[in-house]
């Protein structure tokens, strides 16, 4: 059935892509690697950009000394409050601007969002920067109709997803700076992720004692140790792989060493080692069961060592987003309308990544992860090097995120 204000509306953005691309041009330009976190000058960047279009800016600066815990170097968290009046719901559209260094093997500037048969490229262009996008122009759309609407829309960019986002979402319900009824958080891909993982990350310190290589047996190697506890991670794999998500989409549990740091030279015997790793729980797993499991697990490698000490220092426990009741009628909706504007059923899954939605769910709040991007994250190159967005799938995540939003906040039919 035709519906002219649902035309008006996607004609709207249709009639303002342009201008839409470039604004996501300007967002991914200006780099914001973390590590080293220096992210609050994006956070300006963004609200003098919002500011020039006349709406008002909250700028939340997290304290220095939290930054610094984080092993991060500034936070500045942005509230954009668009009020409706009425006593319809708030929804919260939620961002993160922080990303992982572009590493190498980039055919195109990182940061150059240069656009190229129909994909811009550049870091972050598709998780999640893509998304400040999709959210401001779905906002702006919603606005252009000139129709009577209840309730508001908040607009959250937050600056600490690859660290946990507890400086981000996180900080922002603490302090009791924001209460929505429902949540749209960045997407990773075509589905509505409505489940996530939760995920352990661990720094392993084996120390030992250094000593000169021709003479090994004055020394304790931490090397050697080290792959005892490699030897006992991986020796794991094979029974996480058994354990299986009721979740679609989910899987496994996994567990993986993704940084190693050692020794003082090639000549001498190690005497510290330091291991980070990762352990994803599937939705199922008690976090601070696991977190047990794999402390007693490592200890038990070096065990008996002569003159091996260990230390475990937990940096991230991230709980799993689960499906809270009230996020039915969200899923409903983007999927009505996904379909209406992709013509194609759009699933509602799990993934095993983890994200900042998680922090609206532990205080209770409905949220799923939609917005601009691919059938998969592996097709835009996501925390790789050539990452990239479809510019199509940034017109239709747009598209059906303000339809969303009319549905929520619009005239009653």
């Amino acid at each position: 059935m035709n519906n002219p204000l649902h035309d008006r509306l996607t004609g709207w953005i249709d009639a303002h892509f342009d201008e839409q691309v470039a604004f996501l041009q300007e967002v991914v330009r200006i780099p914001t690697d973390t590590p080293p976190g220096n992210n609050a000058p994006h956070a300006e960047a963004i609200a003098g950009m919002l500011e020039s279009a006349g709406w008002p800016v909250e700028r939340h600066a997290v304290p220095a000394q939290q930054v610094r815990d984080h092993g991060l170097e500034s936070i500045t968290n942005l509230i954009v409050r668009r009020r409706y009046g009425g006593d319809g719901p708030t929804l919260a559209l939620n961002a993160h601007g922080d990303v992982v260094p572009p590493g190498e093997g980039w055919t195109r500037p990182p940061y150059g969002a240069v656009i190229d048969d129909g994909y811009l490229y550049g870091r972050a262009a598709a998780v999640s920067k893509s998304d400040f996008a999709t959210y401001v122009f779905a906002t702006r759309a919603l606005e252009a109709m000139d129709v009577a609407l209840s309730g508001a829309v908040e607009l959250h960019f937050t600056y600490d997803e690859e660290v946990g986002g507890l400086l981000g979402p996180g900080w922002l319900l603490e302090q009791g700076l924001t209460r929505p009824d429902y949540v749209i958080a960045a997407g990773f891909g075509h589905g509505i992720v409505t489940a996530h993982n939760a995920c352990l990350q661990l720094e392993v310190t084996v120390h030992g004692r250094a000593g000169h290589g021709a003479m090994p047996e004055t020394a304790v190697d931490a090397l050697q140790a080290a792959t005892q506890v490699l030897n006992a991670i991986y020796g794991e794999l094979p029974a996480l792989k058994k354990i299986r998500s009721a979740v679609a989409g989910i899987g496994s549990p996994t567990m993986i060493v993704g940084r190693i740091d050692g020794g003082t030279n090639t000549n001498v015997v190690p005497g510290k080692v330091v291991l980070r790793m990762d352990r994803r729980m599937i939705p199922e797993e008690d976090p601070a069961l696991v977190e047990a499991q794999v402390r007693a697990l490592i200890e038990n490698a070096v065990r008996g060592l002569p003159g091996i000490r260990l230390e475990i220092r937990r940096l991230l426990l991230s709980q799993a987003l689960r499906p809270l009741p009230g996020v039915a009628p969200l899923v409903e909706r983007l999927q009505r309308h996904g379909r209406a504007v992709m013509g194609e059923e759009i699933p509602a899954h799990g993934t095993p990544l983890y994200a900042d939605a998680r922090l609206y769910g532990e205080h209770g709040i409905p949220a799923v992860l939609y917005g601009a991007g691919p059938r998969t994250v592996e097709e835009s190159n996501a925390k790789k090097a050539d990452e990239r967005l479809l510019l199509e799938d940034l017109r239709r995540a747009t598209k059906v995120v303000a339809l969303t939003l009319l549905d929520f906040l619009g005239p009653r039919p």
